[in-house]
């Protein structure tokens, strides 16, 4: 039978039974504190769920409720009033938060990290710290930022490179002054100084995202009203069952309902990445072949519904990077809350969202370059509703034949999907440095890769806030990097997907990301999205230095790699 066991959260003593759920269950829909976040429960592979137990960072999702017994937790909402906030200032202040879905976690193992008395100058000993943590956003260098903010530390730093341009982003480790500050007591005392305009930064944040979005210091903390935060207290839980496809398998609690869905535990597959598409015959002077690839967003779908209700959409603070568009889960809330009588959230596993979410359709492509430098070519891609319009409307040169394979889904509305492929080929057919490219949307992006790091042009009309888009610009260097270098899902020769964690989609580090210095070109033309531009401009840049081999992911491929004809 089981028992109660007593423990203290956030200074408060609570008792709990203890049926065997997680720490996380308990936290979240237990005792309603929502800051820990479910990104891979129960793979402990993200983060998102950090909390310190007696003082220690923790995964909650991995750790079993009867472990605390007699325990001491701590959550972000349980750090010190001025600590909390000084922290969320800094994120906010640096671009250390876009979506806010990491960020609370982050923020406890830092303020452990500095418990510790680290080393303010020290980035490798954040770099370990943050590598038990998923950042999709923000290219982990704004996080680094905010580090060195809080510590007070204004030395050079290699964390963001030099600043090149005339307007600038903050470098990342910013000197101390009285708008920005120089840690926890001189951000608390600019407060009373002019701020930000949040609306024109929410208004940056939107068009980079593709939603609406909200900004400010609560957004770090994990405030920003995602799905299944707002879910009531009391509603039934539904998962996807495990063997009947499009059935869900519902639960008074998480664990009941995983437990009545058969959930399988994913795990990262022994096979090998495939590329599914041959690049066509021909004498190109440039090849390329992609596989699938996971959008990875870091909040898994989630829905609620009341009877006869409106369900509660999947993004709430976030695009998903053009993910979650046809997610199944606002039909099943509805469906199932009216069916039941009672409010129903609804709820994807990581494995779930792996399985049922569509990918980044693999390309095989040759190109040539004529005398004239135009560019012409046969770009294969596994067939997908749109990506041809989308490709021909940015290189009509490059004739598109869609392919049917065996695989899982894939989406046109994912970032760039098939454009950005086409314009990679056409700025690395260029074949020299800086690379230049301009998006269908008007914005331009200069870029460069070396051994001191990435560096950026940026020019998307007017900036609007620099901290927003110059933390989306280093969130696409992050994407563009991982894109080329490493991220990619294996699937079988029926089209099952293997691997079904978080950590083996390939996804950078934060000790994997490169210094990075952002120029954004003021300009008074309406504002459109930078950050596509900066993905397809480094990624080609980054694919260019290496030698344009065949085969992305390039560090991962398990055959040699075909290399750029060399003229």
């Amino acid at each position: 039978m089981a028992g109660e066991i007593a423990f203290e959260v956030d200074g408060r003593a609570v008792s709990l039974v203890d049926d065997g759920a997680s720490l996380l269950e308990a936290l979240r829909d237990r005792l309603g504190i929502r800051s820990p976040k479910d990104g891979c429960s129960p793979q402990g592979q993200c983060g998102c769920c950090t909390v310190l137990v007696d003082g220690a960072p923790r995964v909650a999702c991995v750790t079993p409720l009867g472990r605390v017994a007699g325990r001491r937790v701590t959550t972000v909402e349980g750090l010190a009033d001025d600590e909390r906030g000084s922290w969320a200032e800094a994120f906010a202040a640096t671009g250390a938060s876009q979506c806010g879905f990491c960020t609370p976690g982050i923020i406890v193992r830092l303020s452990a990290l500095a418990a510790r008395a680290a080393r303010p100058d020290d980035d490798a000993a954040v770099e370990r710290a943050l590598a038990a943590h998923l950042c999709r956003c923000t290219g982990w260098r704004t996080i680094l930022d905010a580090w060195h903010l809080m510590q007070g530390d204004g030395a050079p730093t290699p964390a963001s490179g030099r600043e090149i341009g005339a307007v600038s982003a903050p470098p990342s480790r910013p000197e101390r002054g009285p708008e920005q500050g120089g840690g926890a007591g001189e951000l608390r005392r600019a407060q009373g100084r002019p701020s930000r305009d949040q609306a024109a930064a929410a208004t940056r944040a939107a068009i980079e995202g593709g939603v609406a979005q909200a900004v400010g210091p609560h957004v770090a903390l994990g405030e920003a009203g995602f799905a299944d935060d707002t879910a009531p207290a009391g509603a039934l839980v539904a998962v996807p069952h495990a063997s009947r496809p499009g059935e869900w398998a519902l639960g008074e609690t998480l664990a009941e309902a995983r437990a009545a869905a058969g959930k399988i535990q994913g795990r990262r597959t022994t096979i090998d990445l495939r590329h599914p598409l041959e690049v066509p015959p021909g004498d190109w002077d440039l090849r390329l072949r992609t596989t699938w690839v996971e959008p990875a967003y870091l909040e898994t779908d989630a829905s609620w519904c009341v009877p006869g209700g409106v369900p509660t959409g999947p993004l709430a603070n976030g695009g998903a990077f053009g993910g979650k568009t046809t997610s199944p889960v606002l039909t099943a809330a509805r469906r199932l809350a009216d069916e039941h009588g009672r409010p129903v959230r609804v709820l994807l596993s990581r494995e779930d969202s792996v399985r049922l979410g569509p990918k980044r359709p693999p390309v095989a492509a040759g190109v040539r370059v004529d005398p004239s430098g135009s560019l012409s070519g046969v770009l294969r891609v596994a067939r997908t509703p749109g990506i041809a319009a989308a490709v021909g409307a940015v290189v009509p040169g490059l004739e598109v034949v869609e392919v049917d394979v065996a695989g899982p889904s894939t989406s046109a509305a994912l970032r760039g999907a098939g454009w950005a492929e086409a314009l990679v080929l056409v700025a690395a057919a260029q074949g020299a440095f800086p690379v230049s490219v301009t998006t269908p949307s008007g914005a331009t992006a200069r870029a460069e890769v070396d051994d001191d790091g990435v560096h950026l042009r940026v020019g998307c009309g007017r900036i609007l806030d620099e901290v927003v888009l110059r933390s989306y610009c280093m969130g696409a260097v992050h994407m563009a990097l991982g894109w080329v270098r490493r991220e990619g899902i294996a699937v079988d020769e029926a089209g099952q997907v293997h691997d079904l964690t978080i950590r083996s989609f390939g996804i950078l580090r934060a000790s994997e990301m490169p210094p990075v210095d952002v120029e954004l070109i003021p300009s008074d033309a309406s504002p459109v999205n930078g950050s596509d531009a900066v993905l397809v401009a480094v990624a080609a840049a980054d694919w260019l230095r290496q030698g344009c081999p065949q085969d992305w992911p390039t560090e991962r491929s398990p055959t040699p790699h075909e290399t750029r004809r060399t003229p």
